[in-house]
């Protein structure tokens, strides 16, 4: 079984459906994939802040099954785990949203196995996604890529959290996630969980970029992460391109390698608008 964790709101759901894509397309494998999906309502905080639907569930189930019967999707409320431990923290209105903090949950979910790959929902597989989960982490609480801007601008080893293999029965012993949380409830920090996960770590595993490709993508690439990043030309700006965003992806990164991928998500969106209103 491949263990995956999305976490996110409604909005997410174009990202996790092309993503879980193009696991599928570009991984040879019989094995099933298990997606575990964090999401929870804080709609009383903002009106958009709402949890992935029932029927966005149903459908996402409906698709991966087409591959291979036996995936299966999960959706995990977290919402009262948050309004305990987060609720009014000095994190709430971080740089991206309060879903970002929601993976620092995965050690009070019941049924979380011993190891998941957490996926940022704005990434696509390259290549076989077995050549990241095959990856040995024991010994290890997670293996990460390093930052493309981070590893420049902060030090050498600085991490992005948008793909991270985890080794659940180290994370339990040395008690990342609490201490993670912690931090959150207690100060504010630049990026938030990720932030908070670098600090609270005892032992990781360096990865390739490879692994997480945040500015290009290469024949190696095995994650390309449409993150934010800066562009030079026709003049210094930065732009938040993501893979659904077809003509985007097309025009300003002349990509055409998703097309597979991407041209499936397109007839199933507006299948999902027509079958499941």
């Amino acid at each position: 079984m491949i263990n995956i964790l999305f976490c996110g709101n409604e909005k997410v759901f174009d990202g996790i459906l092309t993503c879980a894509l193009s696991l599928f397309k570009r991984t040879e494998t019989e094995e099933p994939f298990t997606f575990f999906i964090f999401t929870m309502d804080l709609s009383e905080i903002r009106e958009d802040y709402k949890p992935l639907s029932g029927r966005q569930i149903d459908f996402f189930d409906s698709v991966i099954k087409e591959y291979n019967p036996e995936n299966r999707a999960e959706k995990i409320d977290v919402t009262k785990l948050y309004n305990d431990e987060f609720r009014g923290c000095p994190n709430e209105g971080c740089y991206c949203s309060p879903y970002t903090l929601l993976r620092l949950f995965a050690d009070r979910v019941p049924g979380m196995p011993e190891k998941f790959l957490y996926l940022d929902a704005d990434v696509l597989a390259n290549r076989d996604i077995r050549l990241l989960w095959d990856i040995d982490v024991s010994g290890v609480e997670y293996a990460a890529a390093r930052d493309h801007y981070g590893k420049f601008l902060i030090n050498p080893g600085y991490i992005n959290a948008g793909v991270l293999l985890f080794n659940m029965e180290l994370c339990r012993q040395t008690g990342i996630f609490k201490k993670a949380r912690e931090l959150i409830q207690t100060k504010k920090l630049v990026f938030a969980d990720q932030s908070a996960l670098i600090r609270s770590t005892t032992k990781r595993k360096l990865l390739s970029q490879r692994f997480n490709d945040q500015k290009f993508l290469y024949k190696k690439t095995v994650i390309r992460h449409f993150s934010q990043r800066l562009f030079y030309l026709p003049y210094p700006h930065i732009d938040n391109v993501k893979q659904w965003q077809v003509s985007r992806v097309h025009r300003v990164f002349r990509y055409f390698q998703f097309d597979d991928i991407l041209l499936e998500y397109i007839y199933l969106i507006e299948k999902f608008k027509r079958e499941f209103p």
